[in-house]
């Protein structure tokens, strides 16, 4: 029998070796076919001897996030480090993309070690470095590093953080929950002469709103509003948001309509909020009524809206209703949690619904998209 290690050097060796002619279209579906992951490494490092080929962030990205989704963090390891070895690395460009892939693929020390070695390689370190470091100690979901190194780094290198960098610190302490603290930096932006932009704005608003901290939200709507910053459909869905949580399903019904009066069209996540808001509520006829006219397109019901509806319905014996909306997952093919399922089987044999029940569980076999070991309890 031949050895692994044989196959595997069959394998490499009989790709055709990248030269001036290869096209990068013709690079990008070879890796993109390839299924084997360690091969894919292999390929990677040699098609990186091209230049024109580490010119391509988004194949680096695609590579990277595909060993990430499998967990084969060493071989991210051995493609990234890889790179050290061009001249590319000079420059800061190419760090700070290292320093991004890494922050995606969640090794932040990785990221970091980047960073040190700038200096060591006599890379030039703008804020635009500082940036990328903490992107990718926020990425990585190191949240309670960032404080240190925001208040660190620009003094040991003479950099003056930027509007990017404040809005990557609000973004970690509004993750992290340190609301006063994101609220803070708002303050010390404007005694720099740095304006707080969209972003900053619906960053303070979704961790607020999505929080029930409703009240706090609605100042930080009145400074946007007090600093011309226009509302988009992210402003406003986290508004909606802190509305339904905090049951006040009248005012979220008035902001939709004026979202449409400002232009401002809304989506699956406007309508998931209202629905979430009458769910809180306990009424169902409307949940059932904005479910039923959500619409086509970017407004139709998705993944999350089911899994808002069904356990509500389930809740309300509305069992006809959440097995029809079952089927309509397995249509549609949403990769939804098992548990949103069975909890349907479960209800349905509780109350001697035992043929639907059955069907459902048969139906979770059969599906070939992603297959739900449902069982009759």
């Amino acid at each position: 029998m031949m050895s692994f290690s044989r196959i595997l050097y069959r394998s490499f060796s009989s790709f055709p070796q990248p030269n001036s002619t290869t096209s990068i279209k013709s690079i990008a579906n070879d890796l993109y076919k390839e299924r084997s992951l360690e091969c894919l490494v292999q390929k990677f490092k040699k098609y990186s001897e091209l230049k024109r080929f580490r010119t391509r962030a988004g194949i680096y990205e695609d590579t990277v996030r595909k060993h990430a989704k499998a967990k084969c963090f060493r071989w991210i390891e051995e493609i990234l480090e890889d790179q050290k070895k061009y001249e590319d690395i000079s420059k800061e460009g190419f760090s700070i993309r290292l320093m991004s892939l890494y922050g995606k693929a969640g090794m932040f020390e990785h990221a970091h070690k980047v960073f040190d070695e700038m200096s060591d390689r006599n890379c030039r370190c703008t804020v635009l470095s500082l940036n990328a470091l903490l992107g990718a100690c926020v990425n990585s979901k190191k949240f309670v590093f960032v404080e240190g190194l925001f208040k660190a780094l620009p003094k040991k290198l003479s950099i003056e953080p930027d509007l990017i960098s404040y809005n990557t610190v609000i973004k970690a302490f509004c993750l992290m929950g340190s609301f006063d603290s994101a609220v803070l930096l708002l303050d010390e932006m404007e005694k720099k002469g740095l304006e707080p932009d969209l972003f900053t704005f619906n960053t303070l608003l979704n961790g607020l709103n999505a929080k029930g901290q409703v009240s706090d939200g609605e100042k930080i709507w009145e400074l946007m509003q007090k600093k011309n910053v226009v509302p988009d459909i992210r402003s406003y869905n986290a508004k909606l948001l802190g509305l339904a949580l905090d049951k006040k399903t009248k005012e979220a019904m008035e902001l939709v309509e004026e979202m449409k009066t400002r232009g401002v069209k809304p989506n699956a996540f406007s309508f998931n909020a209202l629905i979430k808001g009458y769910v809180i509520e306990g009424n169902l006829e409307e949940a059932k009524w904005w479910f039923d006219h959500m619409g086509e397109g970017e407004s139709a019901p998705g993944k999350k809206t089911f899994e808002i509806v069904v356990p509500f319905v389930c809740e309300k014996g509305e069992l006809e209703l959440a097995f029809d909306l079952c089927k309509e997952i397995f249509k549609r093919k949403f990769l939804v949690d098992v548990s949103l399922l069975q909890l349907v089987v479960n209800t349905l044999v509780k109350e001697s619904k035992m043929e639907e029940a059955k069907k459902l569980v048969q139906l979770g076999k059969r599906y070939s998209y992603c297959r739900y070991d449902l069982k009759l309890p």
